[in-house]
């Protein structure tokens, strides 16, 4: 019988052309099967690339940020370095533009662009969708290489939240400059007293933080404060944190919790306040503010800056610390550890419009009176007409 096969010269060209179709489809190949794949790594390539370049420029010029653009720029290096090895060097001999049958399609509902929000997250799912695509086809005809893709993928994933959160706590954050430590005080009486005051001198922001005080209480005090913060909201409603105590914090309807070094990391204590929480986290090196920033910070305390009469610190934050977190990191800042009105012009000479005071206002003879004070120095300067002199 195979014999016979073999003899027959019709069966003889029909396998002929099987082994010449399979040829052509061979994925390394720039034709068939072959070819479309490597027109999808070309346009995948392409769509990523611009995408990233868009991330980039929006955390460089729109918020301003060079920890978030120095990762964006290597993000788009390294994924132009995985496009020109060798074995991707056949996309660019199977492009065709003008055969793609996707070229000129609109989508029926478009992302809109009408914040810096829009822009990142669009371009995000852009060049992540795109990688996704690299990767898959990678698979296929270059395998060496496909694994890269999907690093630089995850990697964007991370700077992605990054850049969302500082857009969106900027804009949360927007106009708050002074942030008060509050101690549970002699009585809860006295607490709300001085909350309230607080509220009406303008503050919109307080951290409860208190060690001696039982939970009970310090559950009592925060829900107080936020009864306060949200019946009193002059200029826009207030922010009340728990220092440490995330289970506090939720248990109490406070709107989120501040953690350091030696408390629950920052992932967890996302798990545990929501997606809608606020999230501060105390820093006290530039690589601790890097991380707390891809880490999902929503806003950062950055000292001791000077010895404190509530907390005893061992050593301070130098001045080149200071300064690297203002001019790399645009999350919202305050700088926190021993700040006075006396001494607040050495912090806003650094870079600084945000602080976090204890005692320079609540043990003040006036503490409405001081806080108002630290809001007035602190208010953004209108700049000077010379017309008007």
């Amino acid at each position: 019988m195979e014999q016979a096969v073999a003899d027959n010269p019709d069966t003889q060209a029909a396998a002929e052309q099987r082994r010449e179709f399979a040829r052509f489809e061979q994925p390394g190949e720039v034709t068939g099967t072959g070819a479309g794949v490597w027109r999808a790594i070309d346009a995948s390539a392409n769509r990523a690339g611009e995408a990233l370049r868009v991330v980039e420029d929006i955390v460089r010029f729109a918020l301003d940020d060079a920890h978030l653009t120095g990762l964006a720029k290597q993000l788009r290096h390294d994924l132009a370095a995985v496009l020109v090895e060798p074995e991707l060097a056949l996309r660019q001999a199977a492009r065709d533009v003008g055969g793609d049958v996707g070229a000129g399609a609109e989508a029926d509902a478009a992302l809109p662009r009408a914040t810096v929000d829009d822009i990142i997250a669009a371009n995000a799912a852009r060049a992540g969708q795109s990688l996704r695509s690299l990767q898959e086809c990678a698979r296929m005809l270059a395998p060496a290489v496909a694994a890269r893709f999907e690093q630089i993928r995850y990697r964007l994933y991370v700077l992605e939240r990054a850049a969302l959160g500082t857009a969106r706590s900027t804009e949360r954050l927007r106009g708050i400059t002074l942030c008060v430590l509050l101690d549970g005080r002699a009585d809860a009486h006295v607490f709300e007293r001085l909350v309230e005051s607080l509220v009406e001198a303008g503050v919109r922001m307080f951290q409860i933080r208190d060690k001696d005080l039982g939970l009970p209480q310090l559950a009592d005090r925060v829900r107080r404060a936020v009864g306060i913060t949200r019946r009193q909201h002059h200029g826009g409603a207030g922010l009340v944190v728990v220092n440490d105590r995330v289970d506090v914090a939720v248990a109490a309807s406070a709107d989120g919790a501040h953690t350091g070094a030696d408390d629950l990391p920052t992932g967890l204590v996302r798990r545990v306040i929501g997606p809608r929480g606020l999230l501060g986290r105390t820093a006290h090196d530039l690589d601790e503010a890097r991380i707390a920033v891809l880490e999902g910070a929503d806003y950062l305390g950055i000292g001791p800056c000077f010895p404190s009469s509530t907390k005893s610190f061992e050593s301070f934050a130098p001045a080149e610390f200071l300064v690297g977190v203002a001019r790399e990191i645009r999350l919202p800042t305050f700088a926190i550890g021993g700040i006075t009105l006396d001494r607040l012009e050495q912090i806003t000479a650094l870079g600084y419009r945000r602080v976090a005071v204890a005692s320079a206002v609540t043990s003040a003879a006036d503490p409405a009176a001081a806080a108002a004070a630290f809001i007035e120095r602190l208010r953004p300067q209108e700049p000077r007409n010379p017309s008007a002199s």
